[in-house]
């Protein structure tokens, strides 16, 4: 493994290392030797007075790799800023080198992580984990969302809130040794019926393949994340997630049967207000 202190050797001691274009112009040493309108500092981050134009760190940006593409030393220039140090750091972290940003090179660094790697292994499902599944709360949100696509239909179905309904089928998915990143309902529910938490004869309600089982987070950026062509749910605000329960009849009474006795109407006049209609003259 090349050490940065072995690349930047092989970067400074090449024959053309003088001829690269971020050099100081030998008549005005302010300037870059490859683009007279460009400092020295344009490949460094900016270190003026105040922020920088997000227009002009572009421009500027877009100039220095033009630059870059004609450098005789520009694959050692590269080479040098992606080594690794001790640490398992980038050797030039900022700045543009080799014609790559810094974004650039810390992109190429997380994804070479990413995929070196080991997958992670899902937890064996044992018989504790099975009678905790088998709870009639988790039963109860399997069969909604054998139903149900929708997350709150689900919720509904299952006579829970949202946020307690979606932290039921996020724990089913660990429960049953699933992926929360890449597991999607119906391998949710599958592996529901092959350990007996759902009936052989269940009909589930297919929805594509959306790895959204464990519990989204209120913005959706875990949905964006792992599903960014998924159809947005328009939801209504303002509204309850889920219908409230209509309070419970009360319970009826037998009828009481009782004799009315019949009063005679008073014989005595009685004095109402009254106006007399004259005829008109």
């Amino acid at each position: 493994m090349t050490t940065p202190a072995a690349a930047a050797r092989t970067l400074t001691e090449h024959p053309h290392y003088r001829y690269r274009g971020c050099q100081p112009d030998p008549d005005q040493p302010t300037r870059a030797a490859g683009d007279p309108d460009l400092t020295v500092n344009a490949w460094l981050p900016h270190t003026g007075d105040g922020q920088e134009n997000q227009a002009e760190r572009h421009a500027r940006e877009r100039a220095a790799i033009t630059v870059c593409g004609y450098c005789p030393v520009r694959a050692a220039c590269r080479a040098y800023a992606n080594t690794l140090t001790d640490e398992g750091l980038l050797a030039e972290p900022e700045g543009i080198w080799g014609g790559e940003l810094a974004l650039e090179r810390h992109r190429a660094l997380i994804a070479a992580r990413t995929a070196a790697a080991p997958a992670p292994q899902p937890a064996p499902v044992t018989a504790e984990r099975l009678a905790e599944a088998r709870t009639p709360a988790k039963r109860t949100v399997l069969r909604a969302l054998a139903r149900h696509t929708d997350p709150e239909l689900v919720a509904i179905a299952a006579r829970m809130d949202l946020r307690t309904a979606n932290w039921h089928r996020s724990a089913l998915v660990s429960l049953l040794g699933l992926d929360k990143e890449t597991t999607t309902r119906e391998q949710l529910l599958a592996a529901a019926v092959a350990h007996g938490l759902l009936p052989d004869t269940v009909r589930i309600v297919p929805d594509g393949r959306w790895p959204l089982v464990a519990a989204p987070t209120t913005d959706g950026a875990r949905q964006r994340r792992l599903a960014p062509d998924m159809p947005i749910q328009l939801t209504i605000p303002g509204l309850p997630h889920y219908p409230r329960r209509p309070p419970a009849p009360a319970p009826r009474r037998p009828a009481v049967v009782r004799r009315l006795r019949v009063v005679p109407a008073p014989t005595v006049p009685l004095a109402l207000p009254h106006r007399a209609l004259e005829p008109a003259a």
